[in-house]
């Protein structure tokens, strides 16, 4: 394996699994707090899930030549993690976390199918994994999305009000990486803009279907830095309290 072939899916995977284990530690978050004692239970699972993929991605990592999932977990600073400013966000109330979920999850299945064929076995193989399981997150996000959307006027209003917060943010999602051209030319994967171009035609219908508008595209500015190491404010106090326990206690398991 070339060295170049090497430092393009390190960088692939990294923002694959930052991604999902800080959306995964906010989505923790609602334990304990959710509306109603099944949404408390949903997105703890869900939680469960996203940080549970990381460490395999991580795990994938650490066969490449890095160090182990929970020193990449727990050690790093902001400006080493390459996760996007959507999922670094605080909770909020409840309609911007749903909204939140509806674009990453969405946006997350397409990658892993995209995934699925990829010339690297071992990605692919966790992508075929992990497709289904990120099946279920949609459905979940999916069908609140719809059922608030198309619910009175107050909650069309919320869902609206998330979705403008939420857009740019997660627009983010699709900044292209150093190792673009690499990437295509190993057939690892075929790049953000063909990512986001089928997010788009997947999800523009299902916020239609809600009775939802995305924001008009003279508005569109979408929040880049962060698959480079440039953070909001919010990552760096998450982090800290992330690694609480992994700095008292190092051998401690997930």
């Amino acid at each position: 394996m070339n060295s170049k072939y090497n430092e393009a899916l390190k960088e692939l995977l990294y923002k694959i699994a930052d991604d999902q284990l800080i959306i995964g530690h906010r989505n923790s978050e609602w334990t304990g707090l959710g509306p109603i004692i099944e949404e408390d239970i949903a997105f703890s699972s869900i939680a469960q899930d996203k940080i549970g993929q990381s460490r395999h991605f991580y795990e994938l990592l650490h066969k490449l030549g890095e160090k182990n999932p929970d020193i990449i977990a727990f050690t790093r600073s902001e400006k080493d993690f390459r996760c996007c400013h959507l999922v670094e966000y605080p909770i909020g109330e409840y309609d911007f976390s749903l909204m939140r979920n509806f674009l990453f999850n969405n946006s997350e299945h397409i990658r892993f199918q995209m995934l699925c064929g990829s010339s690297c076995k071992e990605l692919s193989g966790l992508a075929k994994k992990y497709t289904g399981e990120i099946k279920y997150h949609i459905m979940h996000a999916d069908t609140w999305v719809n059922q608030l959307g198309n619910a009175d006027v107050e909650a069309n209003s919320r869902m609206q009000s998330a979705l403008n917060e939420c857009w740019n943010l997660a627009l983010g999602i699709f900044e292209e990486g150093p190792y673009l051209e690499i990437l295509r030319e190993e057939k690892i994967f075929s790049g953000e803009e063909e990512l986001k171009n089928s997010w788009l035609e997947v999800i523009i219908p299902k916020l239609e279907k809600a009775s939802l508008k995305i924001p008009d595209t003279n508005t569109w500015e979408p929040s880049l830095g962060g698959r480079y190491g440039y953070h909001t404010e919010y990552l760096k106090p998450l982090l800290d309290e992330m690694c609480e326990v992994f700095r008292l206690d190092p051998e401690a398991e997930w």
